[in-house]
């Protein structure tokens, strides 16, 4: 009954993908603070046994779901009713409700974010499997733009699961022929990584990490090789741009590294879902 009521209405549709996007949305939070640090104790473990050196002693579990969210200053355990989504951190005003210390608004405008291109996602598509499909991965697109920007670090257990989804769902053609998806993964791997390797027979210095020619390549599985070129254009555009405005606001030297992945992120989902549009329109324009 619920499903044949979403799908006759949109609006409900609509308000709950974004509510359902500002739940995701605190758990990103969850992931893009805690994921990296798995990582890191994995390769420490792993350096350790390469090295045969003695394991760490044992601690207490930490992964996505434990230990409970605390607050990082008084370790104040986050009680369920200080853990809504927005409502939470503007009732709280931004602070502890124990020590009072600052809650950083990343956390609420993560969340925010979340619930509007969820429901951005969801009045585009419809009732459809493509909005099913189209919420993971924006989900996951602003999960790994946000791990990049703290650790130019694209993490290969969300990218590559995403890769495999696109391929997946589009076995259906249910957003381009798998053909185009197959060609497209393919295509964005080997774009970024010749870019690399004649960057570097250049200049003798790594212009991007691997981790965006996966992330190209994802794009691709979903999107299908129509996407790339305007993907590739989109991102450096605005990577050069914001770039050059984000050095000179840091006071940065010339030269500091840019998380690129974020930019492939916002023109990846951009020429999802209006690359025909632009293309065309660029087209008609470059006629004129």
């Amino acid at each position: 009954m619920m499903l044949e009521f979403l799908a006759s209405h949109a609006l409900a549709f609509v308000l709950c993908a974004g509510l359902l996007g500002l739940l995701v949305g605190s758990f990103l939070n969850v992931i893009v603070h805690r994921l990296p640090i798995m990582m890191q104790r994995e390769w420490r473990a792993q350096a350790r046994e390469f090295l045969e050196l003695p394991d760490e002693p044992a601690g207490a579990a930490f992964n996505l779901l434990l230990p409970h969210s605390r607050c990082p200053h008084c370790a104040h355990a986050i009680r369920p009713w200080e853990n809504i989504p927005l409502l939470s951190w503007l009732a709280l005003r931004g602070r502890c409700s124990s020590c009072k210390a600052p809650i950083t608004v990343r956390y609420p405008l993560v969340e925010l974010a979340s619930g509007m291109l969820a429901g951005y996602v969801a009045w585009h598509f419809g009732f459809s499997w493509q909005a099913g499909a189209m919420l993971l991965l924006t989900w996951g697109l602003l999960a790994m733009s946000l791990i990049d920007i703290d650790h130019q670090l694209l993490p290969d257990s969300l990218v590559l699961p995403l890769l495999w989804l696109g391929l997946i769902v589009n076995s259906d053609d249910l957003f381009v022929l798998l053909g185009d998806a197959l060609w497209g993964a393919i295509a964005g791997y080997l774009s970024l990584w010749t870019v690399y390797w004649l960057f570097k027979l250049v200049t003798g210095k790594e212009g991007m990490g691997y981790g965006d020619f996966k992330l190209l390549a994802m794009i691709g599985a979903w999107g299908g090789w129509q996407v790339l070129p305007l993907t590739i254009l989109l991102s450096s555009l605005v990577g050069a741009v914001l770039g050059s405005v984000l050095l000179r606001v840091r006071g940065a030297a010339h030269g500091t590294p840019i998380p690129f992945g974020p930019y492939l992120a916002i023109a990846g989902w951009i020429a999802l879902l209006w690359g025909d549009p632009i293309t065309r329109g660029y087209l008609q324009f470059a006629h004129i």
